[in-house]
């Protein structure tokens, strides 16, 4: 994979080089609540622009339906970029048409300009490799070089990820370059103790991990949503909690391989019940128990682990040489049921380990619980990139740069 510390030596002084970053940030309006994916990809941005590039940013922001729709414009993200860099950043408000091909004509070197949101467009998202392609050869004619650094999208077939690379020379950006180096070091150059925390909703999302995982970690602790089905196939009781049935069989099986090949599979021991989900707008007091994780009431629901499965996971963690986190373990957007993910951040400060936040929810919960994010060994920028490269998935963008 060509790096672009290759791509500056051999000079982009005037060159129109295409950064796929990934700038999908979350807004509340035309407010972003949590920035940290335009940060990432900024030094990137910002050493091309200082080697006189002419920079062209392109990102997708939600799921818009193929079509405009300014729910999903990323005129904020380039806002804020420009906060970031310090320096003006030009916006095209269509992703192929006139107002990008101005844009782009228009900057001089070392100028930023960022085009409206990709999947505005139905060809970045097709299935169809023909329609697909054709966008992907538009967006082509905008740039001389091509340079990957929207993490969180390589393991989409899309085709500002996966067609454009082939159309243009390339390089892969520092934010992609340090994320496989991060997650080499989960997987091939594993320090152990290494423990793997899950969390998030449903099971299903989770299995393919797992099942890697089996083989490779020291300790797997489970909490959120999807803790309930493994309890449930335990025998617990777990009431209204979020339940996957059809995961049951196949959960069981796990929970058996894990004892036989040695791996410690830890869940629940208590956690927080209500008969009410929380209001995560009001954030008004929420109506709650805690109760062993066996005797969960057959009229409310889980929404964090208790306060003796909090020691206990820190306990796992505190002796650990790498640990990857990926889900929180409660509801954690409402302040009484954020204790469980709160206690399994500060583990990980704790720890001496090599930590990585395994992006999504979980980087976001960091950051909405006030850590500081130095204190992790690696907050990710892709969660579902994270995962399926540990499932030993071959990841479309990281391909196409490896060409």
């Amino acid at each position: 994979m060509k790096t672009i510390d290759e791509l500056l030596a051999e000079g982009v002084a005037g060159k129109r080089v295409f950064v796929r970053a990934d700038l999908n940030v979350p807004l509340a309006g035309d407010t972003i609540t949590d920035d940290g994916r335009i940060r990432a990809v900024q030094p990137t941005i910002a050493k091309l622009a200082e080697a006189g590039a002419r920079v062209i940013v392109a990102s997708h922001l939600g799921r818009p339906k193929g079509a405009p729709d300014p729910a999903f414009s990323l005129a904020p993200a380039a806002k804020r970029l420009g906060e970031l860099l310090g320096a003006d950043v030009a916006f095209a408000t269509d992703t192929v048409g006139s107002s990008a091909k101005e844009t782009v004509a228009a900057l001089a070197d070392g100028q930023v300009a960022v085009i409206e949101n990709l999947r505005f467009n139905a060809g970045e998202t097709a299935k169809d490799d023909a329609e697909r392609g054709a966008f992907a050869d538009q967006l082509a004619e905008l740039a001389d070089v091509y340079v990957g650094d929207g993490f969180g999208a390589v393991h989409r077939k899309h085709a500002s990820v996966f067609d454009l690379p082939a159309r243009l020379p390339h390089a892969a950006g520092y934010l992609i370059a340090t994320e496989v180096g991060v997650l080499k070091k989960l997987t091939a150059e594993v320090k152990r103790p290494y423990v793997v925390v899950l969390g998030g909703a449903k099971v299903s999302d989770k299995l393919a991990v797992i099942d890697q995982l089996l083989g490779k970690a020291d300790r797997i602790l489970i909490g959120g949503g999807m803790a309930y089905t493994f309890l449930y196939a335990k025998g617990c009781e777990v009431g209204i909690s979020l339940l996957q049935k059809d995961q049951v069989d196949v959960v069981k099986e796990y929970m058996e391989r894990a004892e036989k090949s040695g791996v410690e599979l830890v869940l629940p021991v208590d956690v927080l019940v209500s008969a009410d989900f929380p209001d995560l707008k009001t954030k008004a007091p929420a109506d709650f128990e805690t109760v062993d994780a066996d005797k969960i009431p057959a009229d409310k629901e889980g929404l964090d682990i208790g306060p003796k499965t909090r020691e206990l996971y820190a306990s796992k963690i505190a002796d650990a040489e790498t640990v990857f986190w990926n889900g929180p373990v409660g509801v954690f957007e409402h302040p009484d049921y954020a204790g469980g993910t709160r206690a399994i951040a500060q583990a990980l400060v704790d720890s001496n380990a090599f930590t990585v936040v395994g992006g999504g929810d979980s980087a976001a919960a960091v950051r909405t619980l006030g850590f500081d994010e130095n204190a992790f060994g690696h907050i990710s920028t892709g969660g579902g990139a994270s995962l399926e490269y540990l499932e030993g998935k071959t990841l479309p963008g990281l391909a196409a740069l490896e060409v």
